[in-house]
């Protein structure tokens, strides 16, 4: 098992409430949609999502690292040691009802 996991997501700022869940599928694949509440300001959202996507997946949040898109909507985070139950956990947010 590799011992990163690179996750794929697409980045609403500004939304009115935080939301990790749904598809997008952007320019690195299929995407897991989170929406955060920061503004697209100083990293503010980068670093929303990717606490919000730590949380969602039940890992610390410096167990998830941002890979690429540190200026972009679309973006690279990579998860360090995922187990198989946080595979499925991904899957599910992306391709089926969010939380």
């Amino acid at each position: 098992m590799d011992d990163t996991l690179t996750v794929a997501v697409r980045v609403k700022p500004g939304a009115s409430r935080a939301r990790v869940g749904g598809r997008h599928d952007g320019p690195h694949g299929p995407a897991l949609v989170i929406a955060v509440n920061a503004p697209p300001v100083d990293g503010r959202a980068t670093e929303a999502a990717r606490r919000a996507l730590a949380d969602a997946l039940g890992v610390r949040p410096a167990a998830v690292a941002l890979r690429a898109g540190a200026a972009s909507r679309d973006k690279l985070f990579a998860v360090e040691r995922p187990t198989p139950e946080l595979t499925q956990t991904l899957r599910r947010l992306r391709d089926g009802a969010g939380r």
